[in-house]
């Protein structure tokens, strides 16, 4: 189905440029924690989520939700380009990865890294999509 979302988005918006937004999975100290730990999208835009893990450990980006509700266009990791649902990355230490995805549905979602003991160390997020940029607080 994933194919018939992508025919229903507008070809000009694949061609604006994305939103980059920057989130480190942990940081330097291996602190458990997304930063940010907090995002706000806006669904029908284009977006370029630059995930790093600066850390020792591997952490994943797991937010199932969101990425059910959202149409990946593409996710880079090293020499690899990836299309199609994406529904959790795993960082290895000091990996990066670029994912460009279209929020689809507005909503509040949860983002975790679901190793064991990262959660309850506080390695959770939300991911707040908006339906148009006149909700977002000012």
């Amino acid at each position: 189905m994933r194919p018939a979302i992508a025919g229903n988005l507008p070809q000009d918006l694949l061609k604006q440029p994305a939103t980059e937004i920057s989130v480190n999975l942990s940081n330097a100290a291996n602190e458990f924690k997304f930063e940010p730990n907090h995002l706000e999208l806006v669904s029908g835009k284009r977006y370029l989520l630059q995930l790093k893990n600066p850390s020792q450990l591997k952490h994943y980006f797991t937010a199932k939700d969101f990425a059910d509700a959202s149409w990946t266009q593409k996710l880079e990791a090293g020499k690899v380009e990836i299309k199609g649902a994406i529904h959790e990355l795993e960082l290895k230490p000091g990996a990066e990865a670029q994912w460009v995805l279209v929020p689809l549905k507005a909503g509040k979602y949860s983002l975790r890294c679901p190793i064991a003991g990262h959660t309850e160390a506080g390695m959770t997020g939300e991911i707040i999509v908006s339906s148009s940029e006149s909700t977002l607080p000012q």
